[in-house]
């Protein structure tokens, strides 16, 4: 098989394996004293995947906020108004006092506001952000201006300005979410794509708000699961005394030396992953651009997030040795095409030398993922199934686009009607991959077939 034919197998994997958005390269963790107060919990997931935090948090969350920090949240508040385009003013911002105390980072989040046309935006920083509920006062109402402003007061205010002038103007992505009821049981099912481009966060408020309505999140594997994690950990590395080199052509290894040393973890770094793990890491790197955000959080990793810190139960349609199996289980040949293919997309996308079939095939992926997230964000189906084919995909001969969807589409269908049979009034949130959900063979149809109402939320 030819490697520019390779990049169907890449995007099936973004939309398909619940694994990719995990890293694939372990890194250590490390436990840091400073932990967000209770009520500051809730925005950490937007937050995150806004770039209003990074994974350093623990070690300046409560400590007061920087001028530097305060003006790397506001060019994201920023960046992301801008994006909506809406009507320009001039704003007026004079005699306003940019600082660190509370009233300062007030100020320097309104300036960003004062630029468009929003209602109750010419009433001045207090007013105007108190009216949004960017700023909400201690309990006797105090705004308390003078007082010097944590990391996590302005990143709580950077947040909720972003949010509330969002869904003022009904802005967001919205999902490809689906409502599956049966009684008094409810199913959300949202269809991901397992990456962070195309500027997806924030998230639109009806995804949001489903999310927070359920009560039990599931996703195709528990993403906090460490004994899963560990075992992902064990299949993609090699335990038997060999190392990559022992299973791919000298010239390939060189590459991936050459790629290792470009991410920082030296000529010899990846000697211990298979081929398939790093194919996996590779062709998701290659798929991101600069509309990626700062911490690249994918679609899932959100959810997760986001249901984790509000206290929902995480449940998992698949597990990691079922999952990982799949990938584990190709053969030798096919994996190191898998690697070639996707390490040559991934070095184009570094500016290195290519070939013109190459440079087609990775022109094909990006206007097929641009595609797709505008589809995703617009939650239109029909876009999405004319620019993702998923039927070439399962009746193609190769080795993993099968397994990926037609070994799985059904176990899927029945997790799914599980929870709409469960007992009582429940309400379920299914997160996995949107090639889950289409046709043929999707979830959505699936459980239709059985005789569920499944809607796309309006």
């Amino acid at each position: 098989m030819k490697k520019h034919h390779m990049f169907r197998r890449l995007l099936a994997g973004v939309l398909a394996a619940g694994l990719l958005s995990l890293p694939a390269l372990a890194a250590e963790d490390t436990q840091q004293p400073q932990l967000p107060d209770p009520w500051a919990v809730s925005a950490l997931a937007d937050s995150y995947a806004l770039g209003l935090v990074d994974d350093n948090y623990t070690s300046y969350i409560q400590s007061t906020v920087t001028m530097e920090q305060l003006e790397s949240m506001s060019r994201i508040v920023a960046d992301k108004l801008a994006l909506l385009e809406l009507p320009q003013r001039t704003a007026d911002t004079v005699g306003l006092v940019v600082d660190t105390t509370r009233g300062g980072v007030m100020n320097a989040l309104y300036q960003q506001a004062a630029a468009y046309e929003l209602p109750g935006v010419e009433e001045g920083a207090a007013s105007f952000l108190a009216g949004l509920g960017v700023v909400q006062g201690d309990q006797a109402g105090e705004l308390a201006l003078e007082r010097p402003c944590t990391y996590q007061e302005a990143m709580v205010m950077a947040n909720r300005l972003i949010l509330a002038v969002y869904d003022a103007n009904d802005a967001g992505a919205k999902g490809l979410l689906w409502k599956a009821t049966n009684g008094e049981n409810t199913l959300y099912l949202l269809g991901t794509i397992h990456l962070d481009r195309d500027n997806v966060y924030p998230l639109h408020k009806s995804l949001r708000d489903a999310i927070d309505a359920s009560q039990t999140v599931s996703f195709e594997l528990d993403l906090n699961d460490q004994e899963g994690l560990a075992l992902l950990q064990s299949l993609q590395t090699y335990s038997d005394g060999t190392t990559l080199a022992d299973h791919i052509s000298p010239e390939l290894y060189q590459r991936v030396q050459a790629q290792a040393e470009a991410l920082g973890m030296g000529a010899n770094g990846l000697d211990a992953y298979k081929p398939w793990a790093l194919a996996s890491t590779f062709s998701t790197l290659s798929m991101t651009n600069d509309t990626t955000g700062a911490n690249a959080m994918t679609i899932d990793l959100y959810v997760n997030a986001r249901a984790v810190n509000g206290g929902k139960t995480i449940d998992a349609v698949e597990t990691y040795a079922f999952q990982g199996g799949i990938f584990d289980g190709l053969s030798p040949e096919y994996q190191e095409t898998y690697l070639d293919a996707s390490l040559s997309l991934l070095e184009m996308a570094q500016g290195g030398e290519t070939d013109p079939a190459m440079e087609e095939a990775a022109q094909q992926q990006e206007e097929m993922m641009s595609g797709m997230f505008a589809a995703w964000k617009a939650r239109d189906p029909e876009a999405f199934a004319q620019v993702y084919d998923k039927a070439s995909v399962i009746n193609s001969d190769d080795e993993l686009s099968a397994k990926l969807f037609t070994e799985r589409d059904p176990g899927m269908i029945q997790a799914a009607a599980s929870y709409l049979e469960t007992e009582g009034e429940n309400t379920f949130f299914l997160a996995v991959g949107a090639g889950h959900m289409v046709d043929p063979g999707g979830i959505v149809s699936g459980l239709r077939e059985l005789g569920y109402t499944v809607e796309l939320v309006e």
